[in-house]
């Protein structure tokens, strides 16, 4: 009994002085194994030393036994719980959803698109300014490409002459601000898009942070001081800039892009039109199809600007007549006295 008091003393001693508890237990297997090594040693149960210390070989052995199976229990066990609170290792987020690569699968097969240009598309951040006739078709083409991120603006409501033309809208949204309704129909279309809905108008004093969260802007306005605001904004920040016009039955389209060299929309129209020259909708009316077309069309410059694909409209301007079914391509030089994009005054 001896040996056995002198190990629980070397214990409570070195718990008292807050030793290690893995040098506890190595003093411990040195002083058991000198146990055992005098049992085996001194073969007489007599012998002085064999008595002092108590027990016998077999004894201090089977101790020995026990004390590791503990051990080797506490050890297994330490090392269950440390795996258990371990957090599961997390597996990477696919880029897109089973229903999501089940929408754009038509797109994916593009040799253009692929996947690749799908994933730009879902990362790109498009503003479009005007929900009316030609932002209605390029907002729900854009939507359903999969754009990411959609921002709209527009000071506007539904009116009852909007909806022949803007077939963004319903009956039911009459009365109702044009991108809040624009909102709605565009998540009902595709719940994996975020739409940004700004109900005011486009002023240069909200212009500069308005562009900054976006990497493209669309511009189908109908009131010369906005696009020439717009252009502004978008050549100060660089961005890109597609921008399409309607009037009864012909429609523009052009991309313009200072920072790449192409023209800005003040180098092609660097003054209002006089009074008269150039009427809204509202005043000389459109044919009901011809903001879809146009409109889609800037929807598709949009994709392959955000994709990279094919020719895109810089430094052109593309006329579509859709009374005779003509189209026709101009092009677009810089202006090297533009006020907007040229060379600053010295």
């Amino acid at each position: 009994m001896t040996g056995l008091f002198l190990l629980f003393l070397l214990s409570a001693l070195g718990l008292a002085l807050k030793v290690p508890r893995r040098l506890i237990w190595g003093i411990l297997a040195v002083v058991w194994a000198a146990f055992v090594a005098a049992h085996a040693l001194f073969a007489d149960p007599t012998h002085p030393l064999r008595s002092m210390i108590g027990g016998s070989l077999a004894g201090w052995v089977g101790l020995g036994v026990v004390a590791a199976i503990v051990l080797a229990y506490r050890w297994g066990l330490s090392k269950l719980r440390a795996r258990a609170a371990q957090p599961a290792p997390q597996k990477p987020q696919a880029p897109f959803s089973d229903a999501e690569l089940n929408r754009y699968a038509r797109h994916i097969l593009l040799r253009e698109v692929g996947g690749p240009g799908q994933k730009r598309l879902k990362a790109a951040r498009v503003l479009v300014v005007g929900a009316g006739g030609l932002g209605s078709p390029a907002l729900l083409y854009l939507a359903a490409a999969g754009v990411g991120t959609i921002g709209v603006i527009d000071p506007d409501t539904v009116s009852a002459s909007n909806l022949q033309r803007q077939v963004l809208f319903r009956d039911a949204d009459l009365g109702k601000p044009k991108v809040f309704a624009a909102e709605a129909a565009l998540k009902a279309q595709n719940p994996f898009i975020t739409i940004r809905p700004y109900h005011r108008a486009f002023r240069t004093e909200i212009a500069a942070d308005l562009l900054a969260d976006y990497d493209l802007v669309l511009d189908g306005c109908d009131d010369f001081d906005t696009r020439q605001a717009v252009n502004r904004a978008c050549v100060a920040a660089g961005k890109p800039l597609i921008s399409g016009a309607i009037a009864q039955w012909e429609g523009q389209i052009s991309l313009f892009h200072p920072a790449s060299g192409a023209p800005c929309l003040a180098c092609l129209f660097p003054t209002a039109p006089a009074p008269g020259l150039a009427p809204d909708c509202a005043e000389a009316g459109v044919m009901g199809a011809l903001p879809g077309i146009i409109g889609a069309m800037m929807a598709s410059e949009a994709i392959k600007e955000i994709v990279q694909a094919g020719q895109s409209l810089r430094g052109t301007l593309l006329i579509h007549d859709a009374l005779w079914a003509e189209s026709r391509r101009i092009n677009v030089q810089r202006g090297a006295d533009c006020p907007v994009c040229g060379p600053p005054a010295q």
